[in-house]
């Protein structure tokens, strides 16, 4: 599913911004800089609305984006997010996957006792550069 709603980003003092979704109550967030208050606010509004498909909850209309009223030295921006897209990058079920190594390989490694899926996994991130994914 894909949405894509206004965003009011309001530059702070610190060089941060905060974030707020007119059209989605209680959804705000903050962002260091620009590009993370950028994916920071996609972030926000892909939960807020997977919360809302998954209780089956009614989703609000966006407004347009030239009828949303900003205060000084604040401003709108447009922000895209697919709740499918999101969900399959944030869903850590296990899943089974075929490989092939050299029997060898395998023969050694049960030997060690080696958790096969550990390994792969540790592998994965390492290969991927992911260190902050649990």
């Amino acid at each position: 599913m894909k949405y894509v709603y206004p965003a009011i980003f309001k530059p702070l003092e610190n060089g941060e911004y905060f974030i707020k979704v007119p059209d989605l109550p209680g959804c705000m967030t903050e962002g260091k800089n620009l590009p993370d208050a950028l994916d920071m606010a996609q972030d926000a509004i892909a939960m807020w609305l997977c919360d809302a498909e998954d209780k089956n909850e009614p989703i609000p209309s966006a407004s347009n984006v030239f009828d949303i009223t900003c205060e000084e030295g604040e401003f709108v921006n447009l922000i895209s997010v697919d709740t499918i897209e999101y969900r399959n990058l944030n869903d850590s079920r296990a899943i089974k996957k075929t490989l092939t190594i050299p029997n060898w390989l395998n023969t050694r490694a049960e030997k060690a006792g080696v958790n096969f899926s550990q390994v792969l996994q540790a592998a994965l991130k390492e290969k991927l550069g992911i260190h902050d994914r649990p």
